[in-house]
């Protein structure tokens, strides 16, 4: 039986396209030309991923709580 996990991805764009990974699975990462690209590959690398950890081993990386956000700094 198939069972649902909720990650953090990192998306990040520079000039030669996208780049993805995920916190919680050290080395989990993967990048694509275009932003629908990057989503489609770093879920397969994630599902992929996943697929190897135990269940404690599971439990253990996606229990973490990852916040993001955006600050304003003045320079000068």
């Amino acid at each position: 039986m198939s069972k649902l996990y909720k990650v953090n991805v990192m998306i990040e764009k520079d000039e030669n396209g996208y780049y993805a990974y995920c916190p919680e699975l050290e080395g989990c990462q993967s990048q694509g030309n275009t932003f629908e690209d990057v989503l489609s590959n770093i879920k397969e690398a994630v599902e992929l991923y996943i697929e190897t950890l135990s269940e404690e081993e599971i439990k253990k990386y996606l229990s973490k709580e990852i916040l993001t956000t955006s600050l304003e700094v003045k320079i000068g």
